[in-house]
C-alpha cells in the first residue's frame, strides 16, 4: 500500500486486494455495493422468510473493470474525502480513470465516470475496453424488462418471499445506461468523458424520477459537485484527527468515514423518500446469503455503531431510533409469542421487527438488545432535550415497552429478596441458558430508571413495578474478590468470548470503586478470546483511560489494528481477516475508544462529562462538530491545555430553536462561558459543558 504522505484521507494502491472481500465498499445509506462487485443491496430489501432472511441480491450495472492493451501505470485510489473510488491508467500516449461513487445526496443512485486524455498529439484512436460481470438477473428478485427510459435500460422485480408469511415483498427497479464493450477517443479530440448512471428505487414513478434527475444534474455539470458538497458537510459537522500517530490518524479517518458512509442523506430527497433500514454488522454492501449476518441489524447498532455518530450528528442518530420505533409491532408480537408483556426486540431484525436470527437460541436468549436499545434512546435525549422523539416519534411507546417486557421477565427470588432474570445468553456467547447475566440486568436497571424519569417528564404515571424492579434487581459481585462475576456460577479465569462485564463502567455508567473497576478489567482481559471480535480491545481500553493508565489503554487499543485489512482501511471482524467483513461494529468500538477514551466525554442527564488524557505517541487530538443541546462544538486537546469553541449557528438555521447556553465547569470549581465563535482555553483537567440556565441564549446581532 502507498498512500499520500500529506492528506491522511486518501488511500492509494498500485493493486488491488487479493482478497476481494476486501475491496472498499460505497455506500450512502440507502445504496450499498463493493467496487466491481456483480451484486449490490438496498437498504430494507430482504429475501426469504424467517431465519432464511437476507438481504436481496441486486445485479449492479457497474460491474465493469476497465482494461487497456499498453503496459501502463495503474493506481487505485479511495478519497475519503469525497467518498470517490478511482483506478486510472497512465501509458506514454494517454491517461484513462474510471471514477465510481455511491451519489451521497442523491442516494437512489450510484455513477461510473470514464475519462480519456491523450498525452501526446496522434493520429491514431485511443481505445479502452469495459469489462462486465453484470447480469440482469438474482436468486432473490424474479427481475423482468420494461420499456427503455430517456436511453435507460429498465428492470425492475420483486422479492420471491417475505421475512413473515403475508408480509411485505418489496419491488426493485433499475435503469441504468448502457454500458459498451469499449470507449475510444477519436483522432480528432485531445480529451473525452462519458457518463453512466444507474438508479434504484422501489417503484416504476421513483425510479423515473431519481434516473431523470441524475441527468438533469449531468447536463447542469453539478453530478459529481453535488455529491462532494454533500461529503464536504458531513466532514465539516463531524472529524476526529490525531497529531503524532499517523497510523492511528488515518485509522480513525477510516472508521468514520465507513459508518458515515452507513447513514442516510443529512438532508432529505424529494424524489424518493425512503425509511431507513438500520446499520448491519457488515453494512450495506455485504449481507446476502450465508454472508456477513445477512445483512439483518443487531444491538451492533445501538451500542457499537451509534454513540459515535450520534455524538455528531442528532440527525442521523434519530434515524437509527426511527428504525428501532419502526419495529415496534414485530416487537410487541415477539413478547407475546413467548408469553410475556411489552416489547422484545429482535436480536436480528430486518423491516418488520420480527427476529430472523436463524438460530432460535439467540433469539430466545439474548434479551440485553432490550436494554441496548433504550439506552440509545436515553443518549439522544441527553444529548439534545428533542422530547418531540419521544412524543411524537414512538419513543415513549419504545422506553416504556420495553419497561413492560423486563417486569413481565423477571422472577422473584425470596430468599435473596432480589429480581432475578433466567436463561439468558450474554454478549459472551460462550455461555447459554446462564442466570442473572451482570451486564443484562444492569441494563434491564438502567432502561427500568429510565422509564420512571421519562414518564415524569411526559406527565406519565408509571407503574409501581418499574421502579421496584429497578431497586431490587440482582447485580451480581463478589464481595471477597471485589469484582462482577459474569452471571451466576461464573468462575473467575474461565474464558470469555468478548467484552462483556467492562461494559457496565462504559457506556452504563454503573457506579464502581476505581478498585473493582480495575478488578473487572484486570480479572477480564486476562481470560478474553485473542481472536474475538475487533469492538472488545476498544472497551478495555476506554476502562483503563478510565483510571488514568493511558499506556494501558493505548496498548490495548493497538490490538484492533491487526482487524484492519490494507490497503482501503477495511475492516475484518477477527484478527485473522476471518469473519463479518467491513466490520462496522469493530470500528464503531475503536471510534468510541479515542472518542469517549481520550476525550472522557460522558454523556449524562444534565452535563456532558470530559476528562482528558492523551497518550505519549499523540501530540493532540481535534474533535470538530460535538453537537450539545443544540451546540456545535470544536474542541482540541493537547498534553497540557484543552480549547474549546461553540460554532456561531448557519445563517440558514438562524429560524430555528436557539441552543442553550453553555459553560465549562471544571472540577477545580472555576467556570468559564462559551461565546459562540470565541475559543476558551483552559489546563488539563476533568469537567463539565453544562447549560448556563434553564432558557436558551440568544444569538449577538
Amino acid at each position: 500500500m502507498t498512500s499520500d504522505p500529506v492528506d491522511p484521507y486518501i488511500f492509494t494502491s498500485d493493486s488491488l486486494p487479493s482478497d476481494p472481500r476486501f475491496m472498499p465498499p460505497l455506500t450512502n445509506g440507502l445504496l450499498g455495493w463493493r467496487v466491481f462487485d456483480p451484486i449490490m443491496h438496498m437498504g430494507g430489501v430482504y429475501n426469504g422468510e424467517g431465519g432464511t432472511c437476507h438481504r436481496g441480491n441486486i445485479p449492479c450495472p457497474l460491474a465493469v473493470q476497465m482494461k487497456i492493451a499498453e503496459v501502463g501505470r495503474h493506481t487505485y485510489k479511495l478519497d475519503m474525502h469525497t467518498g470517490v473510488f478511482s483506478h486510472s491508467v497512465v501509458t506514454p500516449r494517454f491517461e484513462a480513470a474510471q471514477v465510481l461513487y455511491a451519489h451521497r445526496q442523491q442516494t437512489n443512485l450510484l455513477v461510473m465516470e470514464v475519462l480519456l486524455k491523450r498525452s501526446e498529439t496522434s493520429t491514431e484512436p485511443v481505445t479502452i475496453q469495459l469489462e462486465s460481470s453484470f447480469k440482469p438477473q438474482s436468486d432473490d428478485i424474479v427481475f423482468q424488462s420494461a420499456p427503455d427510459y430517456k436511453g435507460g435500460r429498465h428492470v425492475f422485480g420483486q422479492t420471491v418471499s417475505s421475512e413473515v408469511p403475508g408480509g411485505i415483498r418489496p419491488f426493485v427497479h433499475l435503469i441504468w445506461t448502457p454500458i459498451t464493450s469499449t470507449l475510444t477517443l477519436s483522432p480528432d479530440q485531445s480529451q473525452s468523458s462519458w457518463v453512466f448512471l444507474v438508479a434504484v428505487a422501489g417503484s416504476d414513478e421513483s425510479v423515473r424520477l431519481c434516473y431523470e434527475t441524475g441527468l438533469g444534474l449531468i447536463d447542469t455539470g453539478d453530478l459529481r459537485p453535488s455529491h462532494l458538497r454533500s461529503w464536504a458537510e458531513l466532514w465539516k459537522g463531524s472529524s476526529i484527527e490525531v497529531e503524532g500517530a499517523e497510523s492511528l490518524n488515518r485509522a480513525l479517518i477510516g472508521c468514520m468515514f465507513y459508518l458515515l458512509s452507513s447513514f442516510p442523506s443529512l438532508r432529505e430527497e424529494a424524489n424518493a423518500p425512503v425509511e431507513f433500514g438500520g446499520v448491519s454488522p457488515g453494512g450495506l454492501s455485504n449481507g446476502s446469503k450465508e454472508e456477513d449476518y445477512h445483512g439483518h441489524v443487531f444491538w451492533d447498532q445501538d451500542t457499537w455503531m451509534y454513540p459515535s455518530v450520534a455524538l455528531f450528528y442528532p440527525r442521523l442518530a434519530r434515524a437509527a431510533l426511527e428504525y428501532r420505533a419502526g419495529t415496534i409491532e414485530g416487537a410487541r408480537a415477539n413478547a407475546q409469542q413467548v408469553g410475556y408483556k411489552g416489547l422484545k426486540f429482535a436480536w436480528e431484525s430486518a423491516v418488520m421487527g420480527r427476529d430472523v436470527c436463524p438460530e432460535d437460541i439467540y433469539a430466545e436468549q439474548e434479551l440485553h438488545i432490550n436494554g441496548d436499545v433504550v439506552l440509545a434512546f436515553q443518549q439522544y435525549f441527553y444529548l439534545t432535550q428533542d422530547l418531540e422523539m419521544f412524543r411524537e416519534g414512538r419513543g415513549n411507546e419504545v422506553v416504556w415497552g420495553v419497561a413492560d417486557y423486563w417486569v413481565s421477565r423477571v422472577t422473584w427470588d425470596p430468599t435473596e429478596q432480589q429480581y432475578h432474570i433466567k436463561g439468558v445468553i450474554p454478549p459472551d456467547e460462550y455461555y447459554f441458558t446462564v442466570d442473572n447475566s451482570v451486564f443484562t440486568n444492569a441494563v434491564a436497571q438502567r432502561s427500568l430508571q429510565f422509564a420512571v424519569e421519562l414518564s415524569g417528564l411526559l406527565g406519565h404515571t408509571p407503574p409501581p413495578a418499574w421502579q421496584d424492579v429497578a431497586d431490587k434487581i440482582k447485580i451480581p459481585f463478589d464481595p471477597e474478590l471485589k469484582y462482577h462475576p459474569e452471571f451466576d456460577g461464573y468462575t473467575q479465569g474461565s474464558g470469555v468470548k468478548q467484552a462483556d462485564v467492562v461494559l457496565l463502567g462504559y457506556p452504563l455508567a454503573m457506579s464502581m470503586t476505581p478498585e473493582v473497576r480495575r478488578n473487572d478489567l484486570e480479572a477480564y482481559e486476562a481470560v478474553t478470546d485473542p481472536l474475538g471480535p475487533a469492538m472488545t480491545w476498544g472497551m478495555f481500553a476506554l476502562g483503563w483511560f478510565e483510571l488514568g493508565d493511558a499506556e494501558r489503554a493505548q496498548k490495548l487499543l493497538q490490538k484492533c489494528f491487526r482487524n484492519i485489512q490494507k490497503p482501503f482501511q477495511v475492516w475484518s471482524e477477527s484478527a485473522d481477516g476471518s469473519g463479518c467483513v467491513n466490520f462496522l461494529t469493530g470500528m464503531g468500538g475503536f471510534l468510541q475508544a479515542v472518542l469517549f477514551g481520550y476525550t472522557g466525554f460522558r454523556v449524562q442527564k444534565e452535563h456532558l462529562a470530559f476528562a482528558p488524557l492523551l497518550p505519549q505517541e499523540v501530540d493532540a487530538l481535534s474533535v470538530k462538530g460535538v453537537s450539545y443541546l443544540g451546540n456545535e462544538m470544536d474542541w482540541l486537546i493537547k498534553s497540557v491545555e484543552v480549547s474549546v469553541s461553540v460554532r456561531k449557528p448557519a445563517e440558514e438555521e438562524s429560524g430555528s430553536q436557539a441552543p442553550s447556553a453553555l459553560q465549562v465547569v471544571l472540577n477545580t470549581g472555576t467556570t468559564i462561558p462559551l461565546i459562540p465563535g470565541q475559543s476558551v482555553t483552559f489546563p488539563q483537567q476533568p469537567g463539565q459543558i453544562r447549560k448556563v440556565n434553564s432558557g436558551s441564549y440568544c444569538w449577538p446581532v
